[in-house]
């Protein structure tokens, strides 16, 4: 099969940790065991998340008193690309030494129009209490809003249209290379009145791109891993159920309030509504068992409904 695997932040930054080097690269040499039992047997295309790491970036690039502006968030979202790009191959070259890995440094093209640029949403950089938070927002006119216990900063996540270099990965798959793209939702860019393609100051949703990247390659299945076992219904609720299977009219439907996993449920319910494959959204831990069916929330057109684990 050919999968398209979409990495949760957590893979290489648990929440709460220091990011380092060291902590992020102990993160993923633990992920790419998993990651290489499932290139072993399938065509692979790995895409990650980089919001804590494109947020520290801009905090480094606006130290001293420096524009923030001389460091644009498409720059620096193409600098965690390589960043992340570096250690995901180099664990996952510790694990299949005999296999070809590309980071592929990806454009992906937004709507100048998109209104996600009047409403900024999308996490960026630590967590912070809310007086540390304000305190910073005021320092560097930052838009921040809560994230769990936390607060960060958010900017805006335009939806992505065309990812310019998916002919680049399909040709590398078909020589066997195990790819790594899209990394935090690729770099975001339009163009502009004079025809020319620019670098726009956003953060693409990674599992948005994903999702698209896997349609555009005819991915056999989209795994969407994040740091908790599946989708559950009333979510933090006494009763919170989680879900075995979804149909993607029945879970798009359902109603999930905002937040992280939203944007998941949608990427889940666009790939598999577009191909007619499945989508799974689920934890890292359970890869394995993901495959084979007996972990994560599947959603596929054959389900009937919203269908649960037993109790």
């Amino acid at each position: 099969m050919r999968i398209v695997i979409a990495l949760g932040g957590n893979a290489l930054l648990r929440r709460g940790e220091p990011m380092n080097t060291e902590n992020q690269r102990h993160n993923m040499a633990r992920a790419a065991k998993a990651l290489a039992r499932v290139a072993r047997k399938h065509e692979l295309v790995i895409s990650h998340g980089n919001g804590p790491q494109v947020g520290l970036l801009a905090l480094q690039a606006s130290a001293g008193g420096a524009d923030p502006r001389a460091w644009p968030l498409d720059v620096l979202g193409a600098q965690s690309e390589g960043m992340i790009g570096y250690l995901v191959e180099q664990e996952m070259g510790n694990e299949l030494p005999d296999r070809g890995f590309a980071t592929l440094l990806t454009q992906v093209e937004v709507d100048p129009a998109d209104p996600a640029f009047d409403k900024p949403t999308k996490p960026i950089g630590p967590v912070y209490d809310k007086a540390e938070a304000e305190r910073l927002a005021g320092l560097h006119g930052w838009t921040i809003a809560p994230d769990n216990a936390y607060w960060r900063r958010v900017v805006a996540s335009p939806s992505p249209k065309r990812i310019f270099e998916v002919n680049s990965v399909r040709l590398l798959l078909e020589h066997g290379i195990i790819v790594i793209c899209s990394g935090g939702g690729g770099i975001p860019t339009m163009y502009g009145e004079d025809g020319r393609l620019h670098g726009v100051e956003a953060v693409i949703d990674k599992d948005r791109v994903s999702s698209l990247l896997a349609r555009e390659l005819k991915a056999d299945m989209l795994v969407i891993l994040t740091d908790v076992d599946g989708v559950y219904t009333n979510w933090g609720e006494e009763g919170a159920t989680p879900l075995r299977r979804a149909a993607p009219e029945a879970l798009c439907g359902y109603g999930f309030a905002g937040g992280s996993m939203a944007p998941k449920i949608e990427a889940a319910c666009e790939f598999v509504e577009a191909t007619g494959n499945t989508a799974v959204i689920g934890s890292l831990d359970h890869l394995d068992d993901i495959l084979d069916g007996s972990a994560g929330t599947r959603v596929d057109r054959a389900a009937q409904g919203l269908e649960w684990y037993p109790a």
